[in-house]
C-alpha cells in the first residue's frame, strides 16, 4: 500500500513539474484520477490483436487502465510530447510503443512502427488549449488511423458540452460525467 502511495505521488509530483515547465501542452496540474482512466478504458476493442493508440498519455493513469482492462501491453501505441514523460512510460511499460512525437504527426509515426489501423484512439490531449482548427485537423488525422466502427474516446474539463472540440466528424455514441476526478471531466466516445 505504502509503495503504491509513492509512486502516485511520484508520478503526480513529475506531472506537476512537466506542466510548470509546459503548461500550453500539458492539460492539467495532476494526472487523471482512476475513475476517468477506467471511463475512458472500457472502449478498447473486442479484438484482442487490434491496437489502441493513446494520445497524451502523461505519467499513464490511462495507459495503466487501458491495461487493467484487458488490452496487451505490446498493442499499445502511445504518443506522448513530452520526452521526459514519455521515456518514464518507456521504463514502466516496455513492451509498449512509447513514441516521444507530436500527435498530429500520428500518421507518420505510425508508419515507421508499420501500424497501418487502430481499433481505438484514447485520447487526453487538453484540446481545448488549441484552436478549432487544429482540432480538426488532428480529428482528420484520427478518422485516417482508425478502423471502421473503431471508437475515438475524449476527455475534456468542458462538462457541460457532451461533444468536445474535435468530435464533429464522428457520431457521438456516449458521453459520461466522471465527478470523481480533479477537476471533474466528461468522457466523449465517437465512432467513425
Amino acid at each position: 500500500m505504502a509503495r503504491k502511495f509513492f509512486n502516485v505521488l511520484s508520478d503526480t509530483t513529475l506531472f506537476l513539474r512537466e506542466w510548470i515547465a509546459h503548461p500550453q501542452r500539458t492539460g492539467s496540474v495532476v494526472p487523471s484520477s482512476p475513475r476517468l482512466a477506467a471511463a475512458m478504458a472500457r472502449w478498447i476493442p473486442s479484438d484482442p490483436e487490434s491496437y489502441v493508440l493513446e494520445l497524451g498519455p502523461g505519467t499513464g493513469p490511462v495507459t495503466e487502465a487501458l491495461l487493467q482492462r484487458g488490452l496487451r501491453e505490446d498493442r499499445l501505441i502511445a504518443i506522448e510530447f513530452n520526452e521526459t514523460l514519455a521515456a518514464t512510460l518507456q521504463k514502466k511499460y516496455p513492451r509498449a510503443h512509447i513514441i516521444a512525437g507530436d500527435a498530429w504527426l500520428m500518421d507518420e509515426l505510425l508508419k515507421k512502427i508499420s501500424v497501418k489501423s487502430v481499433g481505438a484512439v484514447i485520447s487526453s490531449l487538453p484540446l481545448l488549449n488549441f484552436t478549432p482548427e487544429q482540432a480538426a485537423a488532428l480529428s482528420g488525422k484520427i478518422r485516417t488511423v482508425l478502423q471502421p466502427q473503431g471508437h475515438f474516446v475524449q476527455f475534456s474539463y468542458q462538462i457541460a458540452k457532451k461533444r468536445t472540440r474535435g468530435g464533429d466528424d464522428f457520431n457521438l455514441v456516449a458521453s459520461q460525467l466522471v465527478w470523481l476526478n480533479l477537476p471533474p471531466a466528461r468522457v466523449s466516445v465517437y465512432q467513425k
